[in-house]
C-alpha cells in the first residue's frame, strides 16, 4: 500500500491520464462527484488532488462549469512558441501503467520548469491500441521539424518491426542533432548497450529479488513466463532470476523460460502441469493477472497450488482476487532522474553516454504464499 497521501496518489494518476490524452476528447475531467465515486474518497480529498493539478498547470477549474484540461502538447507550443520544447514518444502506452505514470511525472516536471512537453499517440483512442511504427516515425519527424530540445523515448516492444523502428527513430533524431534519452529499456539486446543515455530500474536486481524471495519460501522448481518479442528488460530479469537460483544451489532447467499467450489455457497447462512447477515469475503485473485468470479456469489455486509473482507494482496489483507479490518501479524517481539527465545532456552534449538504473523494491502480498506457512528450516532446504 502506498504511504503517500491519498490526494497525491490521485493527482498523479489523473496527471498520467491527462498526459496520455485520455480526457482530451472531452476537454475536461469528470465531475468531482464522479471522481469521489471512482476513487472511493471524500470530496475534500478530490478537491486537494485537483488543486495539485491546478498548481502544476495541468487543469483550470471554472466555478459552475467544471474542471478543464489546459491546452497541452502541440497546442501549448503554438500558444507559447518561445517556451523550449521537449518531445515524448511512448509507443506501447497501454502495455504498462508505469508508462503513463512516468509520462505524467515528466509532464509535471516540464511545466514547473517552464518547459513544454510534446507528446503524441495513436490516432485511435488511448487504451484501444498501441501506436503504430508509422505513427511513431511521423511524430519523430514532427519533433525534428520543430527542432525540439530533446526527446524521451520508450522503445517499441511486442512488435515484429520494433527493433528496426527503434534504431531508425533514434538515428534520425541523432542525425538532426536532437538528444535522445531512452526510458525503461535499451534498443539493443541484453546485455548490449547502445550509445544513448538510458534511465530505468535495475531489472537484473528485480529478477534476482523475486526469485530469491520464492527460494527462501522453500520453492525449488521455478519458471519464468513471458510474451514473444519482449524488451531487453525482460532478458535482464530472467538473468537475475537465474543468478539467484545458481547462488542458492538450484539447477536452472533448460525449460526455465516459457514464451506465449498467458490467456491461452493450452500454453499455461503445458508448463503448469507438465513440469510440476512450484512458482511462476512473470514479466509484468498485467501478464500475471492474465495468468491468474487462466490458472483459475484450469482449477489451479494461487498460492495454494502454485505461487505467482509479477513486476511493476501496477495500481491493480493489490486489488486482484489474490493480491500480487511484485517489484515496485519508482516511477516518480525514474521521471526525475530522466528529466535531470536530459537537462544535463542538453547543457553538455559531450558528456559520455550514461546508464542510470534505480533500485527496485520487493512488495510482498498473498500470491507468493508468504502468509500460508513459515518457510522450511535452512537445513531442510539444502537437502
Amino acid at each position: 500500500m502506498s504511504l503517500a497521501p491519498k490526494h497525491r496518489d490521485i493527482s498523479r494518476q489523473l496527471a498520467a491520464e491527462i498526459v496520455a490524452g485520455k480526457h482530451q476528447a472531452a476537454g475536461r475531467l469528470p465531475s468531482e462527484a464522479k471522481l469521489v465515486e471512482r476513487f472511493g474518497v471524500s470530496r475534500p480529498t478530490i478537491g486537494r488532488a485537483l488543486r495539485d493539478l491546478g498548481e502544476q498547470g495541468l487543469i483550470v477549474r471554472r466555478g459552475g462549469s467544471g474542471t478543464f484540461i489546459r491546452t497541452a502538447g502541440a497546442h501549448a507550443a503554438a500558444a507559447h512558441p518561445t517556451i523550449p520544447q521537449l518531445g515524448l514518444i511512448v509507443p506501447n502506452l497501454r502495455r504498462a501503467t508505469i508508462f503513463e505514470s512516468v509520462s505524467g511525472e515528466l509532464a509535471s516536471l516540464a511545466r514547473v520548469n517552464d518547459l513544454g512537453l510534446w507528446w503524441g499517440g495513436s490516432a485511435h483512442p488511448v487504451g484501444e491500441t498501441d501506436m503504430t511504427v508509422e505513427e511513431a516515425e511521423s511524430l519523430c519527424a514532427r519533433f525534428i521539424e520543430r527542432n525540439v530540445a530533446g526527446v524521451f523515448f520508450f522503445p517499441f516492444e511486442y512488435h515484429v518491426q520494433g527493433a528496426t523502428a527503434n534504431r531508425r527513430i533514434t538515428e534520425n533524431l541523432r542525425q538532426a542533432g536532437i538528444p535522445v534519452l531512452l526510458l525503461d529499456r535499451d534498443i539493443n539486446p541484453f546485455p548490449q548497450r547502445c550509445t544513448l543515455d538510458l534511465v530505468g530500474v535495475d531489472n537484473f536486481a528485480g529478477g534476482y529479488f523475486l526469485a530469491e524471495h520464492l527460494i527462501k519460501l522453500g520453492m525449488r522448481r521455478l519458471v519464468f513466463v513471458k510474451r514473444p518479442l519482449t524488451a531487453p528488460t525482460v532478458d535482464a530479469r530472467i538473468a537475475g532470476a537465474r543468478a539467484a537460483m545458481i547462488d542458492h544451489g538450484l539447477d536452472v532447467p533448460g525449460s526455465f523460460v516459457h514464451s506465449g499467450d498467458p490467456a491461452d489455457a493450452k500454453f499455461v497447462r503445458s508448463f503448469a502441469w507438465a513440469h510440476k512447477i512450484e512458482a511462476v515469475l512473470s514479466t509484468s503485473d498485467q501478464l500475471a493477472a492474465q495468468l491468474l485468470q487462466t490458472l483459475t479456469r484450469l482449477g489451479i489455486k494461487v498460492p495454494d497450488d502454485l505461487r505467482l509473482v509479477g513486476f511493476d507494482n501496477a495500481l491493480f496489483a493489490s486489488l486482484m482476487t489474490v493480491p500480487l507479490t511484485t517489484i515496485e518501479q519508482p516511477c516518480r524517481d525514474i521521471a526525475i532522474t530522466a528529466f535531470n539527465a536530459m537537462r544535463d545532456r542538453i547543457s553538455d552534449p559531450t558528456l559520455p553516454p550514461r546508464t542510470l538504473l534505480l533500485t527496485p523494491r520487493l512488495v510482498v502480498r498473498e500470491s507468493c504464499g508468504a502468509y500460508l506457512h513459515p518457510p522450511p528450516p535452512a537445513a531442510e532446504m539444502s537437502t
